[in-house]
């Protein structure tokens, strides 16, 4: 095995293949990149057990060969080379030599033969998505993941697809977020899996490195993600994702349009003297106006008004500030829509111009 390749070329690629290696793993390998020649490019590859990323490099080879290396050190020795460098890799007996100007250095391996690879079933189904738009699906839902849940369905996102349609969801039992890319011709079955926390993590930091469209494979245990140079495969979390459907509030009957900016910073300042450990804040609703305010146990309270367009009946409700706030940090729009109906029943916030998004917060009793 024997290679070389430009400093430039390399670090983005191992940057990426590195996020998803563990530094403390019971198994070594697992913190080693499986590195291979073949045709004349380098490929690379980093797992984890549970998520595997593959990419590849050309690069000007001269003997074919793979074989693994430590994930951290190659990536900081190629970090401290010069910009513009050329790296020179050469494999000697169970040793990989690196030689870049007048450094040279020397990395253990282990064989590549047990370097651990992904079951490779047949996917059920293949959809084809902007890589773009597919990022947005997954920011504008992924805070709602549960973390560490013992209801471990939770610790995800169900990733869905239908007819004209791509949806994510993503709940921890206490707020709801859900997305949509609305796209003609997506595919005529439906399909439901439930993508790990840590994958929906990798691949929100892998996707603004990819360009053009993505191909999304489901499997009966496995997703992938397809692009030129990459291919993310994830498995999946083995459990039914509860029916959001009838989480989603139906009787609504109080619609606020506030100013999202001024509504954040008032809830920002108010929740300040909030109980640390439940965060309450209490919504008093009355016509044009959304009273705020909160209080703990050393008795030290605030309160603010905020102008909303509102007309109807008064309504006093209790909120996880931070719920709200989660929300308000991902509508990209000036106002918010929010919807009520009573003290015991969710609210749904909106972005009143993209009805492909919708949250739902449950209330609290104060």
């Amino acid at each position: 095995m024997k290679f070389s390749v430009d400093r430039e070329s390399l670090l983005k690629p191992i940057q990426q293949v590195s996020g998803v290696v563990e530094r403390r793993q019971a198994l070594p390998i697992l913190q080693n990149l499986l590195l291979e020649i073949k045709r004349g490019r380098l490929l690379i590859t980093g797992t984890d057990l549970e998520v595997e990323l593959k990419t590849n490099v050309e690069v000007s080879a001269e003997e074919e060969g793979l074989v693994t290396v430590p994930a951290r050190k190659l990536l900081d020795i190629c970090r401290e080379i010069p910009e513009k460098a050329e790296i020179n890799f050469s494999l000697d007996q169970n040793r990989l030599e690196l030689r870049s100007g007048r450094f040279r250095s020397t990395l253990s391996t282990l064989p590549a033969e047990d370097f651990p690879t992904f079951d490779d079933s047949e996917a059920n189904l293949i959809v084809e998505a902007d890589a773009k738009e597919f990022k947005l699906l997954l920011d504008k839902t992924s805070f709602a993941m549960a973390h560490q849940d013992v209801r471990f369905f939770l610790n995800g996102m169900l990733i869905e697809s239908g007819q004209n349609f791509l949806r994510a969801v993503a709940t921890d039992g206490h707020r709801l977020a859900l997305s949509n890319i609305q796209q003609a011709g997506l595919n005529e079955k439906e399909v439901q899996v439930i993508v790990p926390r840590k994958a929906v993590l990798e691949l929100q930091r892998l996707l603004p490195e990819l360009a053009g469209s993505v191909k999304i494979e489901f499997s009966q245990s496995n997703l992938k993600v397809l692009s030129e140079n990459y291919t993310f495969a994830t498995k999946l979390v083995d459990g039914k994702f509860p029916d959001y459907q009838r989480v989603i509030p139906k009787e609504g009957s109080k619609i606020v349009m506030a100013e999202k900016d001024e509504l954040r910073q008032a809830l920002n300042r108010t929740s300040i003297l909030s109980n640390e450990k439940f965060r309450g804040i209490r919504l008093n609703l009355t016509n044009a106006q959304l009273q705020l305010s909160a209080n703990n146990p050393e008795q030290e309270e605030a309160e603010e008004s905020v102008s909303v367009n509102y007309e109807g009946a008064e309504l006093q409700i209790g909120f996880n500030v931070s719920y709200l706030q989660d929300v308000l940090s991902v509508i990209d729009n000036k106002k918010v829509k929010i919807t009520l109906h009573d003290p015991n029943s969710s609210a749904i916030l909106e972005d009143p111009d993209a009805d492909q998004f919708l949250y739902v917060v449950m209330p609290m009793k104060l």
